[in-house]
């Protein structure tokens, strides 16, 4: 660093050689818009460019991954969430820009709000009384975000003093917070069941640090229900890597989910290919470790075959969409989850945020059993709350139909000389080795 805080040349050199590259054009494809990102090769940048791209409620309909040496170059088609190109010159640049300065630094500011995190045992109205305890220890929930997979949940809340309107920064009102919430989230079955907060900080990314807790609760480390993906792992010996290959259903936010995940297993991904088809996704991944090395054990290998369905099924949604529209005020949040607790409603997933004076908040509910919410049960938990208030939205439509006689599964593509492989070479995104 130079005198008195400034960059020199060398440094500004560096950081121009570092940042970046990022070039959209409209002109290739009538159906896609492609996005691409020239970078230097850093653990994590992958993600750092489709968590932004993922946020915008963008959908990546292809890409191509690939690291030439210290280089890498990301290629992705992306539509809107009704499939059509970019056109909103705003988001254009918005894209570009954040991908340039993203690089250098990952964590959001929430000045002026306090961060909970929470993870336990799952059951019917547990959300309920968790807003209830907030409610009673007047925190004000401005966001939060609610996953729930094979019995665990994982939430991030955001919260502010009622009365005051700043962040909660009493350490006997922490430690009251705590306790509560650890006292409704215990289960004498699973001494692991607990609570966490963060005051007033920097966080991760939030779809990144509920995968991070899920993953820290091991939620993928038991008996997975019946599921249509399919994730195989195998090494390329020769080439000193081991290939991943997902088959799923698509949807939104797909590869986020798990490329998410291989870099927080600390794997990188040297070259990938991404293609939808239909309703179906099918990814295919060359990773190593940090390191350089491939997956060494069988052990390894299922647990990232784990690891991977897990991260698929989070955030699957279960159950029916119902979206609350009604002015924030306090309680809001336990009112409305204690009458889906009292007419046996289970919420699977929430997002809850508030912009002004107005809640916007997001619950996919089953009955309690997890099965499908009867019709009318959803029409009385509306006439309650208020049918202009809690509406039932369908999932916006993002896939192209299926095509007549193209339900069946696919084989995934396992061998290295795979379509997928060849579509690199074709791209120019991988170079001949000999």
């Amino acid at each position: 660093m130079g005198v008195n805080g400034c960059l020199d040349e060398y440094e500004k050199l560096v950081i121009r050689m570092n940042t970046p590259r990022v070039v959209i054009d409209n002109g290739v494809y009538a159906s896609a818009t492609i996005v691409k990102v020239d970078s230097a090769r850093r653990h994590g940048n992958l993600l750092e460019s489709v968590q932004i791209l993922t946020d915008l409620n963008l959908s990546i309909k292809k890409a191509y991954i690939s690291s030439d040496g210290r280089w890498n170059m990301d290629v992705f088609h992306v539509t809107d969430i009704n499939g059509n190109k970019l056109n909103d010159q705003s988001v254009l640049s918005y894209i570009e820009q954040s991908i340039e300065t993203v690089y250098y630094g990952q964590n959001i500011e929430v000045n002026g709000l306090t961060v909970l995190e929470l993870t336990g045992t799952d059951r019917v109205g547990l959300l309920s009384e968790v807003f209830a305890v907030l409610s009673d220890l007047n925190c004000d929930v401005v966001d939060a975000k609610i996953w729930t997979h094979n019995g665990r949940i994982a939430a991030i809340i955001y919260v502010k003093d009622c009365n005051s309107g700043s962040p909660i920064q009493d350490s006997h009102q922490i430690a009251r917070i705590e306790a509560r919430l650890r006292n409704v989230l215990k289960d004498d079955n699973d001494l692991r069941s607990a609570t966490r907060t963060c005051v007033s900080m920097a966080v991760t990314h939030t779809e990144r640090r509920l995968h991070q807790l899920m993953f820290e609760d091991r939620d993928y480390d038991r008996k997975q229900k019946e599921e249509s993906s399919v994730v195989t792992v195998q090494n390329w010996a020769e080439r000193s890597y081991s290939v991943v290959n997902v088959q799923c259903k698509d949807r939104t936010k797909l590869l986020f989910d798990v490329v998410c995940t291989l870099t927080d297993m600390d794997y990188v991904v040297f070259h990938a290919t991404i293609n939808t088809k239909a309703d179906r996704a099918y990814l295919e991944f060359y990773i190593r470790h940090k390191d350089g090395s491939p997956i060494s054990s069988e052990a390894e290998r299922q647990r990232v075959i784990q690891c991977l369905q897990a991260a698929v099924q989070r955030r699957a949604s279960e159950g029916v969409r119902l979206e609350l529209r009604h002015p924030d005020k306090q309680g809001l949040l336990a009112e409305v989850t204690r009458t889906f607790r009292e007419n046996g409603l289970n919420v699977t997933r929430a997002e809850i945020s508030t912009s002004g004076d107005m809640a916007t908040n997001i619950f996919y509910v089953t009955d309690a059993n997890g099965k499908a919410a009867d019709a009318k049960l959803i029409e009385n938990v509306r006439e309650r709350i208020g049918f202009e208030r809690l509406r039932v939205k369908e999932t916006p439509l993002v896939f192209y139909k299926e095509e007549e006689g193209q339900q069946q599964r696919r084989a995934v593509l396992t061998s290295l000389g795979s379509l997928v492989w060849r579509n690199l070479f074709s791209f120019g995104l991988v170079k001949s080795c000999s």
